[in-house]
């Protein structure tokens, strides 16, 4: 039975619980355990996949298709672990499975109330998988004092309660705010903190402390002492340069071995750090740097392309190389010559997206890298808009265009050689989708197999000719179109197994161009980068060379 590590946050948010669970995940099983990270998010949400970017960051997707919070994508970085629709959950998910159960008389006429009825749901949705790994660890979104948080407190609290002695800490991660006036510390917050989770029912086992400065060991045995935690399981957490420091950091700091005590796990296994190690030699030791243009539409918010940004730089460290992803608005350059924006960029790289916005600005960059040679990367609507480019400019379909677009304004302006995907395959069944469904979950979701032909570049990278990818996205490119667009030069060399929809494109006689449907970035790792990542980025380092 899985031992349970419950992470809450405190005074601000945005302190990095996420990657401090994951970095101890790592460092978990650094030391042999095997583990599973979990989030639970307060938001009314089912889930974030109907939710802005600028709202909420990127939606990471799972392979059974599950849209989830960023925090997931850290999970998977840092411990290879594959996340599950079982790894996340919300408020709204929560309220909703009562609500279903109450309409079908599940509760057999009871008055549903918070106390028992929506903590019992949440506890049993922790107790999922609870016998798969040694360790569970299950990060609470928001701060302590979050009104909309308080049903996921009491349920850890009653969780803690009813599990064997030993088998649930509690780790609490607040800040240190530093005065510049009076060149101090300050520790109040942070009592003020764990004195609210205490009025609820939780007492920390562990304390990380975040701060800009390092924090004297009188300031550490005053947080044990008021805050009643031992002073070893005081840690601190200072500002990084890169995130993979973590799993290092948190180690010499001391996290994983007071988690480990806090379990009374005695002698612990001595960890092996050796993965972490190379990554961080990697990171230090780059032998160069390339500049990669991510044309896009949420390039205020650099969160919005989380998992694009870490697998770039994971692509440099298979190459030995640091990669400076600079964002750039498509928007900018949607009726003027991208060249000015874009010359000097080693390699271009169009992310996906939703909506017209911005798009007429993808599709010039991806005639500027087709044109000038330059390595290209379309991903999801980044590859709907280079075969669109290429049909208005080399297939004599100069109407070219996205049925996305046409249904937005409500009559038809375009040929569609992108078109609303009505039906799929997955699995054994057939999945079917009108334009009138709801927005949330509606679309193609999760992994599915895609055949690569056989001598094609993408089979060459990937090494094989059968590759199994995620997807979020409702429009397809029309395969419809395939004869005249391969004829024009852009070659369909990844199909699904029907042969119905096109995964992959690539342009003939280019050093490096590549549209991909799905989302390649999701399971890049940094011991462990994708494939078409560290490929396209050892093309920019060839073309720099050539520059």
């Amino acid at each position: 039975m899985a031992r349970y590590i419950f992470i809450t946050g405190g005074v601000v948010s945005s302190l990095g619980k996420g990657l401090a669970s994951a970095a101890l995940g790592a460092l978990l099983q650094a030391r042999g355990y095997t583990v599973r990270l979990r989030k639970l998010d307060p938001y009314l949400n089912v889930d974030p996949g109907t939710m802005s970017p600028f709202e909420h960051g990127e939606v990471f997707v799972t392979d059974d298709g599950a849209e989830t919070d960023l925090d997931l994508g850290h999970y998977e970085r840092f411990t290879g672990v594959s996340a599950r629709q079982t790894d996340s959950v919300s408020s709204g998910r929560i309220y909703s499975n009562v609500l279903e159960k109450e309409r079908r008389g599940d509760y057999l006429g009871k008055t549903i109330q918070v106390i028992p009825h929506v903590t019992n749901e949440i506890k049993d949705f922790l107790r999922i998988g609870q016998d798969e790994v040694d360790f569970m660890l299950c990060e609470i979104g928001g701060t302590v004092g979050d009104i909309e948080g308080l049903p996921f407190f009491e349920a850890i609290r009653q969780f803690g309660q009813e599990r064997p002695r030993g088998q649930c800490i509690f780790m609490h991660l607040t800040l240190l705010p530093y005065l510049a006036a009076s060149g101090e510390l300050k520790t109040k917050p942070t009592q003020h903190s764990v004195k609210e989770l205490r009025s609820i029912g939780l007492q920390p086992d562990v304390l990380v402390c975040r701060s800009e400065h390092p924090i004297p060991e009188k300031e550490i045995a005053k947080i044990a002492l008021f805050c009643n935690v031992r002073p070893e399981a005081v840690i601190p957490a200072y500002d990084l340069k890169s995130i993979y420091e973590a799993p290092m950091a948190y180690h010499r700091a001391g996290l994983d071995q007071a988690v480990l005590d806090a379990f009374g796990i005695a002698p612990a296994p001595r960890p092996n750090l050796a993965r972490w190690q190379d990554v961080m030699d990697r990171m230090t030791h780059a032998e160069g740097e390339v500049r990669v243009a991510v044309v896009g539409k949420y390039t205020q918010l650099e969160d919005a392309y989380k998992s694009i940004a870490e697998a770039l730089t994971h692509g440099g460290m298979a190459n030995r190389v640091r990669v400076r992803a600079e964002w750039v608005d498509s928007e900018t350059f949607e009726r003027e010559d991208p060249a000015p924006y874009l010359e000097g960029f080693h390699a271009i790289l169009v992310p996906g997206g939703f909506g017209e916005r911005g798009t007429e600005g993808m599709i010039r960059a991806a005639q500027f890298a087709r044109e000038k040679k330059v390595p290209y990367l379309g991903i999801c609507l980044g590859m709907q808009m280079a075969v669109i480019e290429t049909a208005r400019n080399l297939a004599g379909l100069t109407d070219a265009g996205s049925e996305e677009f046409d249904h937005e304004a409500g009559q038809k302006r375009f040929t569609p050689v992108v078109y609303h995907l009505k039906e799929w395959v997955q699995g054994n069944h057939v999945v079917a989708r009108k334009l009138s469904d709801g927005k949330g979950g509606t679309m193609r979701l999760g992994a599915y197999t895609a055949l690569l032909a056989s001598g094609s570049h993408v089979a060459q990278i990937y090494g094989t000719t059968e590759i199994e990818e995620r997807h979020r996205h409702r429009y397809e490119v029309d395969g419809a179109y395939r004869e005249k667009l391969e004829a024009a030069g852009l070659v369909f060399a990844g199909m699904s197994p029907d042969g119905r929809l096109p995964e992959t494109v690539e342009v003939k006689d280019h050093p490096w161009y590549i549209g991909v449907q799905f989302h390649p970035e999701l399971k890049s790792k940094p011991f462990a980068p994708h494939p078409l990542f560290a490929d396209f980025v050892r093309a920019a380092v060839e073309g720099a060379r050539l520059v």
